[in-house]
């Protein structure tokens, strides 16, 4: 009764697909409507979820300040999506992809909005533990890499 009760429980939750994620991330912060999609995808996401959508969903609040009209409402999102993405990566402090999510923040926000100071350390993060993960997740890494501001040319080369 139990097993039947839990897959039901886990049939009807609203858990998004990595995959899925991964593709709409990378044009989330440059289009409102994929940004929202992100958004509604990651909605019932919470910090009991996976902790890597856990991040997933912080830098989609984080992106969407980008997109509101009020100042006051850019900041609460900011600073709502840190939190998040902060949760994460203090849960979960080895995990590639959401080190990978905290720079892309990082790289990208203003900085007035003062999120910077892990870019060092999350780029070389990334550096040291990229030949240990999985191919799929590989791939979303080095497509990242090769358009970050973060990596060197060099750094860049070193990636197979």
């Amino acid at each position: 009764m139990k097993l039947i009760f839990s897959i039901l429980f886990i049939t009807f939750l609203n858990i998004p697909e990595i995959s899925e994620i991964r593709k709409l991330y990378p044009n989330a912060p440059n289009s409102e409507s994929t940004s929202l999609e992100l958004y509604s995808k990651l909605s019932d996401i919470n910090n009991g979820s996976n902790k890597t959508l856990v991040a997933y969903k912080g830098a989609s609040i984080a992106m969407g300040a980008k997109f509101s009209k009020k100042i006051k409402d850019k900041i609460r999102k900011l600073k709502e999506g840190i939190q998040l993405i902060e949760y994460a990566v203090a849960s979960e402090p080895k995990n590639v992809e959401i080190r990978l999510i905290r720079l892309s923040i990082q790289e990208n926000i203003p900085k007035i909005a003062n999120y910077y100071k892990n870019k060092n350390e999350d780029s070389s993060f990334l550096l040291v533990y990229y030949k240990e993960q999985p191919i799929s997740l590989k791939e979303y890494l080095k497509s990242f890499i090769l358009q970050s501001k973060s990596f060197t040319e060099q750094e860049k080369l070193t990636l197979k």
